[in-house]
């Protein structure tokens, strides 16, 4: 015989406890206001303890998440609920938010990040253009002194900054292809150095 799980037993407490109070706001339509209001109260009260009981599958889908560092030269990247990946590294000592794009063949910065590593935005030449999905933009190729995450560091890499308007960065392939190993599996993203 199958062991009845806590989780299990708590679920179906609360599904009954939720059918009861159903049935009940049904009943309470030709009954006094005050019985009424109190059905209405106690409806409220049920729905605040779904909302806590239910919190930890919620808290999955509703809060982005961050990168778990699960040892020396391994990041793990929970894929978010608009089933993107997003990690945030330190630029020149600056945390940005990146958005891992394996399309984006190099690190594009919107210029927002790119004025908040210590680009100038007098010394950014928008010489090279990019095609993207919105179409044709103008970038501006840079160095970047450093790049690390989860005690992994990279120095002198190349990047753009984006003329356009961008959402966020993007870590495109030139930064992905350092690492040794680049896996997606169970809903997250798990780089290997």
């Amino acid at each position: 015989m199958e062991e009845v799980s806590t989780d299990q037993v708590l679920g179906a407490l609360f599904l009954s406890l939720f059918a009861i109070a159903i049935l009940l706001s049904l009943g309470v339509r030709g009954l006094h206001k005050n019985l009424q209001n109190a059905a209405i109260w106690g409806l409220i009260f049920l729905g605040t303890i779904a909302g806590f009981g239910l919190w930890e599958d919620i808290n999955d889908d509703v809060i982005p998440k961050h990168a778990v560092f699960v040892e020396q030269g391994k990041i793990e990247v929970p894929r978010a609920f608009d089933g993107h990946y997003y990690l945030t590294l330190r630029i020149n000592g600056t945390p940005v938010d990146f958005v891992v794009d394996t399309g984006a063949s190099q690190i594009v910065l919107t210029h927002e990040d790119a004025m908040a590593i210590g680009l100038s935005p007098d010394e950014l030449k928008f010489t090279g253009r990019a095609n993207t999905a919105n179409g044709e933009v103008r970038t501006a190729p840079v160095r970047l002194e450093s790049i690390s995450v989860g005690g992994v560091v990279d120095t002198n890499m190349p990047a753009y900054v984006n003329e356009g308007e961008m959402f966020k960065s993007l870590l495109g392939m030139a930064y992905l292809q350092r690492w040794d190993k680049i896996e997606i599996s169970d809903g997250k993203l798990a780089l290997i150095r």
